[in-house]
């Protein structure tokens, strides 16, 4: 990790926890927050869980540079490596489904399994190879415009509509005072990376076992890619949930027992 930057994160597990390690990495602007359900689900069942949050976000350093996909991935495997994790399930929400993947080929033989939770994690536009979400680059200008001209406004609507059922104001706000710690330069540097970065290949080098959770009615991550990527893992598997992007929120208990089941898997 390069000078002046620090990257936040909650390490947590109860006394006498014998489970296996937990990394989790929220989503685009997102906090390790976000996943405070699941922090108590794997903690009570004895898993040491470590929610991250990436550079730019949160409690983390926001430097004008280093929001490519490298360096975000490298970020976390300084994480894992400083604590010495091993056996590691990475539990990674939508953008940051896409750092795992990346991540789990920088640090092999630290992963056990991992996890997409709202995500295809090659992706999140269409290419010539996978013809699943928008089309990058107009996308891209509008979300960078909207930024620059209507930040707070805009960030409250792309929250709110990627539920399936609209939720309680109040998490709402609580979802935007988490995204609003993200400066501009952060997210506009992200927005290029989340959309246009592309890990197609990466599916080749993975061997470990990896379990995608969708939402059946996701606007953000077509489940419609998710046959496409299973088809071209070695050890794939799916739980469809019948909510937005946000499983973890609106239906944590269907969540937390498919994540928990997937982690038990694997012996400690």
């Amino acid at each position: 990790m390069e000078p002046g930057v620090f990257i936040h994160a909650q390490d947590l597990q109860v006394a006498g926890g014998a489970g296996r390690s937990a990394v989790l990495i929220a989503g685009f602007g997102l906090t390790s927050e976000a996943w405070q359900g699941q922090v108590t689900s794997l903690a009570a069942a004895g898993h040491r869980v470590v929610a991250v949050d990436v550079r730019g976000t949160g409690q983390s350093a926001k430097p004008l540079d280093g929001y490519g996909m490298e360096r975000l991935a490298a970020d976390i495997a300084a994480v894992i490596e400083h604590l010495d994790l091993q056996q590691v399930t990475l539990v990674g929400w939508s953008f940051g489904a896409q750092i795992s993947l990346h991540l789990a080929g920088l640090v092999p033989d630290r992963v056990a399994q991992v996890v997409w939770v709202g995500s295809n994690a090659v992706r999140a536009s269409r290419s010539g190879e996978f013809p699943f979400g928008p089309e990058p680059d107009a996308i891209e200008a509008r979300l960078v415009h909207l930024e620059r001209t209507k930040r707070i406004e805009t960030r409250r609507r792309t929250i709110a509509s990627a539920f399936h059922v609209e939720p309680d104001p109040d998490v709402i706000g609580w979802l935007l005072r988490m995204q609003l710690q993200m400066p501009s330069w952060a997210a506009i540097a992200c927005y290029r990376t989340y959309l246009q970065t592309d890990q197609v290949a990466a599916l080749d080098a993975l061997t470990v076992p990896v379990l995608q959770i969708m939402g059946t009615h996701d606007p953000v991550s077509p489940i419609e890619g998710t046959p496409w990527v299973q088809e071209r893992l070695k050890d794939g598997r799916v739980v469809e949930l019948a909510c937005g992007h946000y499983p973890m929120l609106e239906l944590p208990g269907e969540f937390d027992a498919a994540l928990l089941s997937f982690l038990a898997e694997v012996p400690a």
